[in-house]
């Protein structure tokens, strides 16, 4: 597999598991808190760079809030 698809597929992935954890964590009294403090929490900032810079589609709503959330500090490196 080439370079590119390996990215797409990595991406597809890690759009598919922050949606998954957003589902998970929506009950939670501060649902975009909670998802973006797991992604930061377990995420390698490299999977987390890798999302933001995916942008925004296929993203729930939720999952979208927590990665912006997280997006300055990725900006700084962390």
């Amino acid at each position: 597999m080439s370079e590119l698809g390996h990215h797409v597929d990595t991406t597809a992935k890690l759009v598919r598991m922050i949606n998954q954890i957003a589902r998970n964590l929506a009950h939670e009294k501060d649902p975009v808190g909670s998802v973006a403090d797991h992604v930061h929490a377990f995420w390698t900032v490299r999977m987390q760079q890798q999302l933001l810079a995916h942008g925004p589609e296929g993203l729930d709503a939720l999952a979208l809030a927590a990665i912006t959330r997280l997006a300055p500090g990725l900006a700084r490196g962390r």
